[in-house]
């Protein structure tokens, strides 16, 4: 080897590979940072394809920075579902308040936005398909690590090794479970249970969301545009996780049917349609908490690491910018346990906020109790008159470095 060609490797450090599992939000916004500093990128996701539709979603504050730096923020403002209004319904079916969706949702009218969990999904990954490797319809089977690097076997039986590891695969992480241990460990059980599901729109709603309560149980009709087809939730409480539901979509019917059993309203259409619905979604409100979000090679990233509920409406963005801060921390420092630390340190205290919105049944918009519903809705009927255009919410605010490649 000449002089020459030892300065020229001395300049040039190799490639870092990194393993992303998890093709939703923090997966592909993750692939897009790094891939822009010069790492390859592979994206594992276990579905067979890209998931399309979807529930709506929030992309607030630091996370709309966050898409603006990608470039896709035309992209979702044009998707963006902008909603009219929010109509709270009492146990009988009658009008509490009708009051604009920002007023309660703790985003920013006119900057914050609201799209199908589609529609972001495929915008972050058309803006990596080309540059970084998918492998649709596999998994991560089993991951060794060494001072060599992360050598994983996939659920194909194809073996590869790679520099990092980043699990972005959900609150039920897979990744988080083969480093950490089980779920239990680190799922803080918030009280609810929920089911989504799609069901014909027979009511002519518009671009509004119709929300029922009594204690412990909410019934929501969500119309996202002028279609067909609405967004159907159900909620209700239950004081003890129901764990042994969570793998048997027919308990799961029997369960939400039962505890809507002497429901009112639209309430019993709703359950028929949950019965017959094919893209039900059922699981428990809870909050992944963990001391640390790294072993080794290994890093989680969005819910995986800490999930934060629905209930709080911030999951979707706090899953960008943590993405994003770990791409800048990765780009920044080539020693993957400092740059690890660095992201955590970065992103806890946000975190922390976020979770604190919410904690052990105390969700304001699914109260559990006749008096703090009855508070609930005297706060609602307060809202109406009050301005629409509320100061940015320092749970959505974080700073975000300027994103700069490096070699």
């Amino acid at each position: 080897m000449t002089p020459t060609s030892l300065s020229m490797d001395v300049r040039a450090p190799a490639m870092r590979r990194v393993l992303i599992s998890g093709a939703s939000i923090s997966g592909p916004a993750l692939a897009y940072w790094l891939h822009r500093s010069g790492f390859a990128v592979t994206v594992v996701e276990k579905a067979g394809a890209l998931r399309d539709g979807g529930y709506p979603i929030d992309v607030r504050g630091t996370a709309v920075e966050v898409v603006r730096r990608m470039g896709i923020l035309p992209q979702l403002q044009d998707a963006h579902i902008d909603l009219r209004r929010c109509t709270f319904l009492d146990a009988d079916g009658s009008k509490v308040a009708s009051v604009a969706p920002s007023a309660v949702a703790g985003s920013v009218e006119g900057q914050d936005l609201e799209v199908r969990r589609g529609d972001l999904a495929a915008a972050l990954h058309a803006m990596v398909r080309d540059d970084v490797e998918f492998l649709f319809g596999d998994s991560i089977d089993t991951l060794d690590q060494s001072e060599q690097g992360a050598d994983v076997t996939f659920h194909s039986g194809q073996q590869r090794t790679f520099d990092l590891v980043v699990g972005a695969d959900g609150m039920h992480s897979r990744t988080r479970e083969s480093l950490f241990g089980p779920e239990e460990q680190f799922h803080h059980y918030l009280g609810y249970c929920f089911a989504i599901f799609t069901m014909p729109n027979t009511f002519g709603l518009s671009r509004e969301v119709m929300l029922w309560n009594t204690p412990g149980k909410a019934a929501a009709l969500y119309a996202v545009g002028d279609d067909d087809e609405l967004h159907a939730f159900l909620t209700f409480h239950q004081p003890e996780p129901p764990f042994d539901v969570l793998r048997n979509p027919d308990a799961q019917r029997n369960l939400v049917a039962a505890a809507f059993a002497s429901a009112g309203w639209e309430v019993p259409g709703m359950v028929n349609a949950m019965r017959d619905a094919n893209d039900l979604f059922f699981d428990t409100a809870g909050q992944i908490r963990m001391p640390h979000w790294s072993s080794g090679r290994v890093a989680l990233v969005g819910d995986a690491a800490y999930a934060p509920s629905f209930l709080t409406g911030q999951g979707s963005s706090l899953a960008l910018a943590g993405a994003y801060l770990l791409a800048d921390a990765l780009a920044t420092d080539r020693d993957h346990a400092a740059a690890f630390a660095a992201y955590e340190r970065g992103v806890r205290e946000f975190v922390a906020m976020n979770q604190a919105l919410v904690d052990n049944g105390a969700a304001t918009l699914f109260p559990i109790t006749v008096r703090a519903l009855e508070q609930r809705n005297t706060m609602l009927r307060g809202l109406v008159t009050m301005p629409s255009a509320p100061a940015r919410p320092a749970h959505s605010a974080l700073a975000l470095p300027e994103f700069t490649p490096r070699p």
